[in-house]
């Protein structure tokens, strides 16, 4: 549906589940049969018609790419990991909250720009999705504040495929993580190539959320045990952020973006631009990213489980027998690594703190 000429087009209602599959299998279906001369001459010219992106985008990509990593740098050794120091934190977790600090601090920020965006702005992206591409034309220009918007995430997430490997600890889902980072970074750099970056906006918006949540859940964990004690304040706060995060995670990324995105990629795409480019290609990443977030959604309910059962909460994702003594010891700078590096236990299952047997917290 286009825009009218003189003013708007009426807002669509929102999508369920069976109009998403009915009308986006049929409208695939549809256009697969009218692509009659797609092939790999056809899509090589059409990614020389439509594509459009600067040398200098580039250049502006790999710089901030390369300071996203000297800004976490600087703030790990000079904030995150005195502050670690300072809190006393157990050596396991010490060794993990600078990377859940600076994953805090960004996602923070890139979720607040794209709500500004979203809710503080003419842009009506997230109450009518279809709009994405009303008047779309190839080379279109892209607006300033999208285009920072792109900046700030395309670079962060070229940052993050290079930090996930050398700067994070490695998880049982990092490699699933890799290629997240890699298919995210496909989906902004094409998108924007494409001119795709409205609906691009709404797809970062819809992400971020639960990132802020997972890394605000983390951070408390690891201070709720600060000094070898136990604070009241920080449990509570990590029980509501886990819980916050498992709801927020369907709503968000199982609920909002197939219903808004896909169904908007899938259907109102074909019928605002009827030969809108890379149709298919740009429709496969999406999908391959909502399969990504079901296979997440399936430690979420491990980590619900283990919570309903009253064990201690922990992140699913890390191997049980990760050893973080050494890179602790390296984090603290203080001989007390060694004698904090575990947490003995009494025949009845209780922890041992300071020479005081005290029962476990949720």
């Amino acid at each position: 549906m286009e825009a009218d000429a003189g003013g708007a087009a009426p807002v669509e209602p929102m999508p369920g589940y069976l109009e998403l599959l009915t009308k986006g299998f049929a409208a695939m279906l549809g256009a697969w049969r009218d692509c009659a001369d797609c092939g790999l001459r056809f899509s090589k010219q059409t990614l020389l018609d439509n594509a459009h992106i600067t040398w200098t985008e580039i250049g502006l990509f790999v710089f901030c790419a390369f300071l996203w990593t000297m800004v976490r740098w600087g703030l790990t050794e000079c904030l995150f990991k005195p502050l670690a120091q300072r809190c006393r934190l157990l050596p396991k977790d010490a060794a993990k909250m600078p990377e859940s600090s600076w994953k805090l601090v960004f996602y923070t920020m890139s979720w607040s720009y794209s709500s500004y965006l979203l809710f503080f702005t003419s842009y009506p992206f997230f109450h009518d999705p279809p709009s994405v591409f009303y008047n779309w034309k190839s080379g279109m220009t892209v607006p300033t504040d999208i285009a920072i918007a792109y900046l700030i995430q395309g670079s962060f997430y070229g940052h993050s495929i290079y930090a996930t490997v050398n700067m994070d600890e490695w998880r049982k889902d990092s490699a699933v993580m890799v290629v997240h980072h890699i298919i995210t970074l496909a989906l902004i750099s094409f998108s924007y190539a494409f001119r795709y970056h409205n609906v691009g906006i709404l797809v970062l918006f819809l992400h971020d959320i639960n990132d802020i949540q997972l890394e605000f859940t983390k951070v408390n964990i690891y201070l709720k045990s600060r000094g070898g004690g136990y604070h009241l304040l920080n449990d509570v706060l990590s029980n509501l952020g886990s819980v916050s995060f498992s709801v927020s995670w369907f709503w968000f990324r199982l609920y909002w973006f197939p219903l808004k995105v896909l169904y908007a990629t899938c259907v109102s795409s074909i019928q605002s631009v009827p030969n809108i480019p890379f149709y298919f290609f740009f429709n496969a990443l999406l999908f391959a990213l909502l399969l990504m977030n079901i296979y997440w959604f399936l430690f979420i309910v491990v980590f619900v489980v283990k919570v309903l059962k009253v064990k201690e909460l922990n992140d699913v994702r890390e191997y049980e027998d990760e050893d973080g003594s050494k890179s602790a010891e390296e984090l603290l700078g203080d001989s007390k690594a060694d004698e904090d590096a575990g947490h003995p236990k009494s025949a009845q299952g209780k922890h041992v703190q300071n020479g005081v047997a005290k029962e476990k917290h949720l």
